[in-house]
């Protein structure tokens, strides 16, 4: 056999002197010279076994095989376009859009899509009648949970569990309230601790605190029925959280500013309490809670005796 293909390699040889005056001859004419260098490398291809076809087929295959996303890759790439169109839309203040939107992915795996839907059933809750925001309230408790199982260390899931624990503890009536504050308190807690930067999670212990040490007698009393050791705070200590929330990221929450004018009310610094509740009166009323403070600021205002 290798005799044989000796022989054939030399037949080949010896045509191509034969050709070569012609190859000088038309060297201006590639077609001819790639023509004849084409079958000379396919003949020699050929005999060992291997076509130029099979080998560009072989690279092409693995290049496409190599192109494709592994589903881990697509699975994420997914998520990716969920929480970026869910983010546009909260930033566009499209809260019912946005409802609407995630409800599709509610049986979603992911803490990151379940907090978002979390919070945005809790926005149109706020924009809904007592029983339908009852209904949203406790729907959205049950997203954040489920977000919290799969991830214990998300600093949104817990921040929004603390919110919705105290959400839905308001339908439950006040002894209810009071008895699941500590946890509430501890996943604030801990979602400062994860995430420092959170103006909303500082702020939302400010509102813990505040709600303790404006707590009438009354209340107090449950408290000291439930707990051994009743859970206490101060109008100084609230007043350090809003005033920091503020510090981490200014102008950020219409209704934390209210909160600072009423700490200084409760301290009895009239002229601060003012600065911050016309703040709060000049802020652009978009979302529920913008209106609220709104209106709060201006009661409060007007019985300082300001012009509103």
């Amino acid at each position: 056999m290798a005799s044989r293909v000796s022989a054939f390699l030399r037949l080949l040889k010896h045509q191509h002197r034969i050709l070569q005056p012609k190859i000088s001859i038309y060297k201006d004419k590639p077609q001819y010279i790639f023509g004849f260098a084409t079958k000379w490398t396919k003949a020699k291809r050929t005999l060992l076994g291997v076509t130029t076809t099979g080998a560009l087929s072989f690279f092409s295959k693995k290049t496409e095989s190599e192109a494709q996303p592994s589903p881990e890759e697509k699975q994420k790439s997914e998520v990716e376009i969920i929480l970026s169109t869910a983010d546009k839309l909260y930033a566009d203040n499209q809260s019912l859009e946005l409802y609407d939107y995630l409800v599709q992915y509610k049986d979603s795996d992911n803490d990151e899509v379940l907090w978002r839907l979390a919070r945005a059933a809790t926005d149109k809750g706020k924009l809904s009648n007592n029983e339908q925001k009852k209904l949203l309230f406790y729907e959205a408790f049950d997203y954040v949970k489920k977000a919290l199982d799969i991830n214990s260390n998300n600093a949104s899931s817990n921040k929004w569990y603390a919110i919705l624990l105290d959400y839905t503890g308001e339908f439950e009536g006040i002894k209810a309230r009071i008895a699941k504050s500590y946890d509430v308190k501890q996943h604030l807690l801990k979602a400062v601790e994860l995430n420092p930067s959170d103006a909303t999670s500082i702020h939302s212990l400010g509102v813990w605190c505040f709600t303790f040490a404006d707590m009438p007698w009354y209340q107090k009393k449950i408290c000291e029925v439930i707990f051994t050791t009743p859970p206490t705070s101060s109008y100084q200590e609230a007043l350090e959280f809003f005033l920091k929330a503020e510090e981490t990221d200014p102008k950020f929450y219409s209704m934390n500013l209210v909160m600072i004018g009423k700490s200084y009310l409760r301290l009895g610094y009239k002229d601060k309490a003012k600065d911050y509740l016309r703040q709060a009166y000049d802020y652009p009323a978009i979302k529920p809670d913008d209106h609220k403070a709104h209106k709060e600021s201006t009661d409060l205002l007007k019985s300082l005796g300001e012009q509103v």
